[in-house]
């Protein structure tokens, strides 16, 4: 089984002014293909070539680069994609509002929590809003295309949401400003996508 590169949502342009469309048409199309084609030949004639990527990565042996980097960055980025939406912004509403304000005490002290994980994780990497069996979230970030999928990473559950802080993600638009793209990736959450992906794993 070979995994195909996702197609977007939404156009390259449809996240302006917060995330150009140029950087959106290099990151779909270079990076997530690049990882996609690469996992691809890294399964090859193995026994992973018929699991999902899920599976993959649960088990995955934390040993083989090729399979960590490319299903990571596989993974991840489909999940990225689906975060995001040109309606997006605005506050979680129902039981994830309500599990956010339980693990963090309310929307903006998330937002906070969320933001100085995807501004300090240094070099290249993930933020991550991850959800527990009983429903319980935090969140926590994992360097290059770790993910909390995979095992022994300091950082467990179900991804929810995930904010890619490579600097391929942003730099053509933000250049060295981190701060600001994070800023700029809460206008663009689409919170109705991800409190599907909460309800299912909880």
């Amino acid at each position: 089984m070979s995994f195909q590169l996702p197609k977007l949502p939404y156009a390259y342009d449809a996240l302006e002014p917060h995330i150009d469309a140029r950087t959106m048409e290099i990151h779909h199309t270079k990076h997530h293909n690049g990882y996609t084609t690469n996992l691809n030949n890294a399964i090859a004639d193995t026994n992973l070539d018929a699991k999902s990527i899920g599976d993959i990565l649960e088990n995955l042996d934390m040993n083989n680069a090729a399979v960590r980097n490319n299903g990571g960055g596989y993974y991840n980025h489909d999940v990225f994609w689906k975060v995001m939406s040109p309606n997006g912004g605005g506050e979680p509403k129902g039981a994830l509002a309500q599990a956010i304000n339980e693990a963090f005490g309310s929307y903006e002290n998330f937002k906070d929590t969320f933001s100085k994980a995807a501004a300090t994780r240094f070099g290249s990497g993930w933020a991550w809003l991850c959800v527990h069996k009983g429903g319980k979230v935090e969140v926590c970030s994992t360097p290059n295309q770790d993910n909390p999928l995979m095992p022994d990473v300091g950082c467990s559950g179900i991804p929810v949401l995930g904010l890619d802080v490579w600097e391929h993600a942003y730099y053509l638009n933000y250049q060295n400003r981190r701060p600001d793209y994070i800023n700029a990736f809460f206008n663009v959450i689409n919170w109705d996508y991800v409190s599907e992906r909460f309800e299912n794993n909880k």
